[in-house]
């Protein structure tokens, strides 16, 4: 190899570790978010499980449905995270 043809090799490998560690950044920031998404809606679940056990009726099928939406929301968050980190 010439040295003109090891300098754009190297600038080749460069221009591609610099595109990685941008990617990488924007990824942890966007996972950062998304975390903070499912943070919220993990505390909301929280709070209303335990008035399931102080609930009947009617009353106890709400929250229930309520806890699961949020539920199933968290866990689609968590699947969001996976991806952005797999990225």
């Amino acid at each position: 190899m010439e040295q003109k043809d090891i300098e754009t090799f190297v600038q080749k490998v460069a221009q591609q570790r610099d595109e990685l560690l941008l990617k990488m950044h924007l990824a942890k920031a966007e996972a950062k978010d998304e975390w903070a998404v499912a943070e919220k809606k993990w505390e909301q679940m929280k709070a209303k499980t335990p008035a399931l056990a102080r609930e009947s009726g009617e009353s106890m099928k709400d929250l229930g449905t309520a806890v699961k939406l949020v539920g199933k929301e968290i866990l689609h968050s968590y699947d969001r995270i996976k991806k952005i980190l797999a990225k």
